[in-house]
């Protein structure tokens, strides 16, 4: 394994007393983390900016060193982990549920590196990588709920990328907050459903988007990662509303996200870099951030939201939050969720 091989290499050179021989050598003064991003990106307006963001805060206030590799392609998992290990870092992360299987591979070839992941459970519960996950169901209700709140035609739209575990959480919570709503309002809210199959299609979810609109909807959730920016500029050019995901997307447009489903991946980043830099151990365990740890919800400005629909979801917040509402996060448990309406 390459990491012992440099580990082995530098234990010789202090034995022979060889000093300033070129072998690279880590400062242990310095704590160093680096992240490797799923196909999105660094700049890709939502989850790898925010974990981006969360790691050079961290690095920041502790004085770490914080780096990044982007992968262009799912391919490119397995070789920039390992690269990742090249660095002497102390904890590697991963973005997106797509990088477990990779992680696990490298992570087995590399017991005394620590790494982690975000948003997905690496397989194996290895001793030496912690899994961090989010209740997303639960800002996906919320916002839900504030769609069927505002729509005036009575259909709603929800854009994913691709169907996993992770998306039916957005997917499910999102469409049982509107059925909530549409339950105390004492109507019926179609919901229109799609995925883009892509991350990074914009064009795609753009696409997507416009014929939604054009059959009806008013509110679009989107949960496609960076290729929800199509679904934002469909918004403006229908002068729809549009709800953004992962971050406070209302810069984007203004006039026409009506509020965001937060999940706050740069509070689980630096939460879990605390944890580690502390030494507490972390390794082998996996991670569930929800309201409770203030890692998801809505930003608390909405310029665009009724001011009394923000007064209810904040009520209906406080529910989910202490458990009386149990937002559904796969099909089997939204049936069950709307059997019990």
């Amino acid at each position: 394994m390459k990491r012992k091989r440099i580990l082995a290499a530098l234990a010789a050179a202090a034995i022979l007393g060889t000093s300033g021989c070129g072998i690279p050598q880590k400062d242990t003064s310095e704590y160093k983390i680096t992240i490797v991003t799923d196909t999105g990106g660094v700049n890709d307006q939502a989850f790898n900016q925010l974990a981006w963001e969360g790691l050079q805060e961290f690095a920041q206030e502790k004085e770490a060193v914080a780096s990044y590799i982007e992968s262009k392609q799912a391919s490119d998992y397995v070789t920039n982990l390992d690269r990742a290990t090249d660095g002497f870092n102390d904890l590697v992360w991963g973005t997106g549920f797509a990088m477990a299987d990779s992680m696990a591979t490298i992570a087995k070839m590399n017991p005394d590196i620590s790494f982690a992941l975000i948003d997905n459970v690496v397989p194996g519960e290895l001793f030496n990588v912690t899994s961090v996950v989010f209740r997303a169901e639960e800002p996906s209700f919320i916002v839900g709920y504030i769609a069927g709140r505002t729509t005036q035609t009575n259909k709603v739209g929800y854009v994913g990328a691709v169907k996993t575990d992770t998306s039916n959480q957005f997917e499910y919570g999102y469409s049982a907050g509107v059925a909530w709503a549409a339950k105390e309002l004492g109507k019926e809210i179609e919901i229109s459903v799609q995925m883009t199959e892509s991350y990074a299609d914009a064009a795609k979810a753009k696409a997507v988007a416009n014929k939604m609109y054009s059959s009806g909807c008013d509110v679009i959730f989107h949960a496609a990662g960076g290729a929800g920016y199509g679904v934002i500029e469909a918004a403006k050019e229908w002068d729809k509303f549009v709800i953004g995901v992962d971050k406070d997307q209302s810069y984007l447009a203004p006039d026409n996200v009506l509020t965001s489903a937060l999940k706050k991946v740069n509070v689980a980043i630096g939460m879990v870099c605390q944890m580690h830099m502390d030494g507490e151990e972390i390794g082998g365990k996996t991670i569930s951030c929800g309201l409770s740890e203030d890692c998801v919800g809505i930003p608390l400005e909405n310029p665009n939201l009724d001011p009394a629909v923000y007064e209810d979801a904040m009520k209906v917040m406080e529910q989910v939050k202490n458990g009386e509402i149990i937002p559904p996060k796969t099909p089997e448990q939204y049936e069950e969720f709307l059997g019990g309406l």
